[in-house]
């Protein structure tokens, strides 16, 4: 997946960029109405101005005279030389109602006939320009008045518009991406330092994270990874006290395999050695109990779900851990004994918990216990429960 500074940086550019087309296209679209009413009224006015000095009051003789002095001054028109390159390309005719061309440009289009129109219109001039007309008929003097622009005078000033609008707009975008591409990183600079924070620690580092000043949209995210490694901090607390209980707890099981494996080595007969192997087979089985109770209680701790109990006899339950621990007690030069005041008695109760507790017992009496010592075990029931 891409970054997030790039996607951020995609999109607003990207709406950028096509808030300013809309804009550079509504800019030349207002620049073309514009300029077509502004030449459109100069054509308009021309036409007026060449109607006023073409309706002076002159005799017949003077009137040829008049039109025959414009088209030499226009005939010898230089626009390289001593005028402008727009010159050829606005033109006006005048005819009289008849048909009779008076006065015309040497740039004029040719007009195989006066046009019969009025007003605005658009030509073709034989395929080789287009030309934007204005029409004014004069009847009160027996005049027709053409006048026309190229239609390219247009397209040149547009053309100019638009290079010095979109240059500038262009210019203008690269700048602004960069500007962006810098405020984008300086807004996201807390997410680059917490991600280059993560990166740069160790992996077996559980520590919490401390990150100021932190922006509060960035709170919650530390919040939930400190929750987080304070969770797997939990975890393997609680693993290695598993292993450690585990431990302790499995060594005396073995103690006391060893020694039925030691009995069935040492058997004088076949009836030994099978009464032995009986209680190495016996051995195991408890073993593996106990082995499915430690997982139990791992299972059982804060948090993990209510304590399994089940309906037994306590009694019996103490006298077979006992009797599972007395070779190895013996072993050690002490014995072992076991007494209760009251019979048999059902319980609901959680016995693997009490046959890991009572075997703790056993375990640290055999420690501290002088050589051939004894070692009592007394279960008394009360009118609250059992006490061992």
């Amino acid at each position: 997946m891409t970054s997030i500074r790039r996607r951020t940086l995609t999109l607003i550019i990207g709406l950028v960029l096509i808030g300013l087309t809309i804009l550079t296209l509504a800019n030349i679209h207002d620049s073309n109405h514009e300029i077509a009413e502004v030449y459109d009224a100069q054509l308009a006015t021309n036409a007026r101005l060449l109607q006023g000095v073409m309706r002076m009051p002159l005799a017949g003789q003077e009137h040829a005279q008049l039109y025959q002095a414009f088209n030499q001054a226009l005939g010898q028109a230089e626009p390289k030389v001593d005028g402008h390159p727009y010159e050829s390309k606005i033109a006006f005719q005048v005819w009289d109602l008849q048909g009779n061309q008076l006065v015309h440009t040497r740039s004029a289009p040719s007009l195989t006939r006066a046009p019969t129109y009025t007003g605005f219109s658009d030509i073709n001039d034989l395929g080789k320009h287009q030309w934007r007309t204005f029409v004014l008929k004069d009847e009160a003097h027996n005049l027709l008045i053409w006048v026309g622009e190229r239609d390219d005078v247009r397209s040149d000033l547009v053309n100019r518009i638009v290079r010095h609008t979109v240059l500038p707009n262009l210019i203008g975008s690269l700048l602004l991406m960069g500007a962006i591409w810098l405020a984008i990183g300086w807004g996201l600079k807390p997410l680059a330092n917490l991600a280059a924070t993560l990166r740069g620690r160790h992996p077996g580092s559980l520590e919490p994270l401390q990150l100021a000043p932190l922006p509060s949209e960035l709170e919650p995210m530390q919040t939930a990874l400190n929750r987080l490694l304070g969770q797997i901090q939990e975890v393997l607390s609680r693993e290695r006290r598993f292993i450690a209980d585990a431990a302790h707890e499995m060594r005396t099981p073995l103690a006391v395999l060893r020694v039925h494996a030691q009995n069935v080595l040492e058997a004088q007969n076949d009836e030994q050695r099978r009464e032995s192997l009986d209680y190495l087979v016996v051995g195991v089985d408890r073993t593996t109990r106990l082995v499915n109770q430690l997982l139990t209680i791992a299972r059982l701790e804060p948090g993990t779900g209510p304590v399994k109990t089940q309906q037994g006899d306590l009694v019996a339950a103490v006298r077979e851990s006992l009797a599972q621990m007395t070779p190895w007690v013996l072993s050690r030069g002490l014995e072992l004994s076991f007494e209760c005041n009251e019979p048999a008695r059902p319980l609901s109760t959680d016995f693997a918990a009490i046959d890991i507790a009572l075997q703790n017992l056993i375990t640290n009496a055999v420690n501290f216990s002088p050589a051939n010592g004894q070692i009592n075990v007394t279960l008394v029931f009360k009118h609250d429960g059992y006490e061992l």
